[in-house]
């Protein structure tokens, strides 16, 4: 692994690894759950789908069998193009960000996922992890001490551990990061392809946990805001399922009747912890609530659950019916979706995020019923070169910005703390040797470095300027 920071000149970035389509294609073969102490290798720093995406209607099957495009092609680019609306190019401004430093992880293939661990001290150096083929990376950002020299004064980037899955086949899509209650020691989930969720503990350098459910690959994992043992994952299986990772069982199951009829791409919590948003293939965003009284019950129960003191499996609850679907916001596939207060960031391949609301713009919340059809769209937030799906866009931890990168290695980032959205400030990163796309982004704890995974291997630090 490289690093470069910008009083280097090394040569331009190699051609991005495409990923095998038979890869993100076929169904997973069936996986028994390796023993914790085989379930990976941990090294430490100093050793070591375009097939033909087909136009769905509202009469798309539920066991629909289409095969995933690609995530480097674009579905229903034809179709798109006519739906696409007339956009005004927003005001670009003068870079909140700049450059720090890059790297590249050696194994050639995309990165898909890129998170920090928010529960680290901001006085500490920060942390994050990576996903990508069979490996999962945790980087420190490290900072820069008064008596560096010249050459050495940008803050670069550490690897400080890399897990590497035992079957060569994985490819991870998503991480996510909590702590153990008891511990205090910090938790990253990963999971995809294969569609088993590995849970790591990077204090003792072990796989700990794997959790097998999902008949097909994880696109996306998410831990509860308010409780740190919960985690929410969404399938290829076109279901979503909440695990208490502390008791080791499945809380619930989200689909079925009304549920989505193709992949779930992405999931997300409201800052609550009482609402979940899915939105998938399907081009359906599905509002899902947890305050009810027999999921309620189910969490409370699983906490306590112990198979050495049950005399049966735990009673996992299946839900069918969704709070709220709608698919009038988007015509494509909806690969990303975040709640904001009570309104909901959402994107397709549309080159466009689109910032709305359930119900009509007065109603709260609570009001809308499972059978409403009505949305408020607020505002659209565009871009350019971003048609492929399975990019995603991030938050700082006070939602006063949002960061999202292209097709061409472009990272879009947009400041939100203004009244009128049409005042939104919008700023562009660029760099002469990014210039593959963009998969996630990552905002720090306080919101003083972003960091960008690409389709090339590189993984780019922006350090936000005084």
């Amino acid at each position: 692994m490289t690093e470069t920071n910008s009083c280097e000149t090394d040569s331009t970035l190699e051609e991005p690894a495409v990923e095998d389509d038979s890869t993100a294609n076929s169904m997973p073969d069936a996986v028994e759950t390796p023993s914790l102490t085989n379930a990976g290798t941990v090294f430490e720093a100093d050793d070591e789908n375009e097939a033909n995406s087909v136009d769905r209607d509202d009469s798309a099957s539920l066991f629909s069998t289409t095969t995933t495009t690609t995530r480097s092609k674009s579905p229903n680019t034809r179709k798109l193009n006519r739906l696409c609306r007339r956009v005004k190019a927003p005001k670009i401004v003068q870079p909140l960000y700049k450059y720090s430093s890059h790297v590249r992880e050696d194994h050639n293939h995309q990165i898909f996922g890129v998170q920090f661990n928010p529960f680290i001290d901001r006085s500490q150096p920060q942390v994050f992890a990576t996903v990508g083929k069979d490996r999962v990376s945790i980087y420190e950002c490290e900072r820069v001490n008064s008596f560096d020299t010249i050459e050495d004064s940008l803050p670069g980037i550490r690897l400080l551990q890399v897990y590497a899955d035992p079957d060569t086949d994985e490819s991870f899509y998503t991480c996510a990061w909590s702590y153990d209650a008891v511990t205090a020691d910090p938790v990253l989930a990963a999971a995809g392809y294969r569609g088993v969720i590995r849970i790591f503990n990077p204090v003792k350098h072990q796989c700990t946990k794997n959790y097998i459910g999902h008949g097909h690959a994880i696109n996306e994992l998410k831990f509860h805001p308010i409780r740190p043992q919960l985690l929410l994952s969404g399938s290829k299986d076109h279901s979503l399922r909440l695990w208490n990772i502390q008791s080791d069982v499945c809380v619930a199951v989200f689909g079925g009747v009304e549920g989505h009829r193709d992949e779930v791409l992405s999931i997300d919590f409201d800052l609550r912890g009482d609402r979940i948003m899915s939105s998938g293939m399907d081009h359906s965003l599905k509002l899902w609530r947890l305050d009810k009284p027999e999921i309620q019950e189910a969490i409370e129960l699983s906490s306590g659950y112990s198979p050495n003191k049950s005399t049966g499996p735990f009673a996992t609850i299946k839900e069918h019916f969704p709070d709220f679907s709608t698919r009038d916001i988007h015509r494509n596939y909806v690969d990303c979706v975040q709640w904001f207060g009570d309104f909901v960031f959402s994107k397709s391949c549309e080159n466009s995020i689109v910032c709305w609301k359930p119900g009509k713009l007065c109603s709260p919340w609570q009001d809308v019923k499972s059978q409403e059809t009505a949305t408020t769209v607020l505002h659209h937030f565009d871009y350019k070169m971003c048609e492929i799906w399975f990019v995603r866009f991030a938050f700082n931890a006070w939602q006063k910005v949002l960061a999202l990168g292209n097709q061409l290695g472009t990272t879009f980032v947009w400041e939100l703390d203004c009244n009128d959205p049409n005042m939104t400030k919008c700023s562009q990163l660029v760099h002469p040797k990014s210039n593959s796309t963009i998969r996630q982004t990552s905002f720090s704890k306080d919101g003083s470095i972003l960091v960008c995974v690409c389709d090339d291997s590189t993984v780019w630090r922006w350090d936000r300027g005084n």
